[in-house]
């Protein structure tokens, strides 16, 4: 049940932007809560790398008198990878195209980190 909850926000998050191209919740331990990505992309993966970004963000931000993190983003030739706590439990990850409208992502990322958040 929780699981469905999860994957409809994701759903909805997907479906939010043409471009956003894949969604998943990960936990803060790196195990794949829920998931939209690709064929052939490995969920495992995706989760591990996911959870160890978000926490050296988190680590580097302290540690250089940033503040909380809010997000982390990585922009490669291909697009953005966008990394953001959804509650204490889980890491909101977002795989964007290269020409994305990086405010409007950010809005429906956080909208879907807080729903997230209110089901785990």
């Amino acid at each position: 049940m929780r699981a469905d909850m999860l994957t409809s926000i994701l759903s909805e998050l997907n479906g939010s932007s043409a471009d956003i191209e894949a969604s998943a919740i990960v936990s803060t331990d790196g195990l794949m809560m829920a998931a939209l990505l690709p064929a052939g992309m490995d969920e495992d993966r995706v989760g591990a790398m996911s959870a160890a970004l978000l926490s050296l963000g988190d680590r580097t931000a302290k540690e250089l008198a940033r503040g909380g993190l809010e997000q982390v983003l990585i922009k490669g030739d291909r697009g953005y990878i966008l990394m953001t706590h959804a509650g204490e439990d889980a890491v909101l990850t977002v795989l964007a195209k290269p020409q994305a409208k990086l405010g409007l992502i950010f809005l429906d990322v956080k909208r879907a980190a807080e729903a997230v958040a209110g089901v785990i």
